[in-house]
């Protein structure tokens, strides 16, 4: 199995919302949206593992940001994760991986990509540190932005190195908040359990989404600016319809849309009926 199919396959284990787009995208941009996902998601899951204390998730996310910063040939792609091995007992083999995904980027966009995973890896160290204290709104909106926000802004450079896509930035940033604010909505409970939580000092369920619906309303003006038929409308309309469905459900009771509610959505963007 090649290196693109491997990443395909991770994607399909660990994501279904984001393997069904990167999946649609013509090959070169596939394997630089495919890369960054999963980059990120590598980093996220040291964010996240429940088996490493906060001190030491830092200490891994910061060396990841610093292996990214030294890369000048191939070589140096596959030392990304060198301080990874030693807890791979507790890590998934995405973020162990993350070497192998940061060097199928197309070597034009790379360093855009491996520069947006440092800082990422950087941030979600600081957060780690914190304990991922959200006390405002503002430490919220600092939050969506260093997790989420900031991948909106990737994406627009990749859509423009790509085809030339221009994109409003404000209203990427948007698109990425909005899906990581439904994030936070349906994950509360389980967040919760873990020790952590994304709301709010005072803050009630509906402020949170309200928040939500205040950036996918952003999310959408992105959305339909992209130029109809293009790779980056194919790819960002099937997680904002899941995001938005997803929020809708809440509101009514359920905690989360249902398979057949999933692909349902899926099949209105695509045209595809699923299997």
């Amino acid at each position: 199995m090649n290196l693109r199919d491997r990443a395909l396959e991770t994607l399909k284990q660990t994501s279904r919302t984001f393997y069904i787009p990167i999946a649609r995208l013509p090959e070169q941009l596939q394997d630089a949206v495919a890369s960054a996902y999963l980059c990120m998601r590598a980093i996220d899951e040291i964010e996240d593992t429940p088996d490493l204390d906060n001190q030491t998730k830092a200490l891994l996310l910061r060396s990841i940001s610093l292996r990214l910063q030294e890369i000048t040939d191939l070589d140096s792609y596959f030392r990304i994760g060198a301080d990874l091995e030693q807890y791979s007992a507790v890590l998934p083999d995405v973020s162990l991986c993350i070497g192998e995904w940061a060097s199928l980027a197309p070597k034009t966009i790379a360093p855009r990509i491996c520069d947006a995973t440092a800082a990422m890896a950087e941030r979600m160290a600081y957060w780690a540190e914190q304990n991922w204290m959200i006390v405002t709104e503002t430490d919220l909106d600092r939050y969506t932005f260093s997790v989420a926000g900031a991948v909106g802004l990737l994406l627009s450079d990749l859509w423009s190195w790509y085809d030339g896509t221009i994109t409003d930035r404000t209203q990427a940033i948007a698109f990425g908040r909005g899906l990581q604010a439904v994030n936070i909505v349906r994950n509360q409970k389980e967040d919760i359990q873990r020790g952590v939580s994304f709301i709010p000092d005072e803050w009630t369920n509906q402020d949170v989404q309200d928040y939500a619906r205040q950036q996918l309303k952003q999310a959408n003006l992105y959305i339909e600016s992209l130029p109809k038929g293009s790779p980056a409308l194919s790819f960002c309309q099937i997680p904002y319809i899941l995001a938005k469905g997803t929020l809708e459900a809440i509101a009514i009771g359920k905690s989360k849309l249902s398979r057949h509610d999933v692909l349902s959505l899926v099949e209105k963007v695509t045209n595809v009926k699923s299997a």
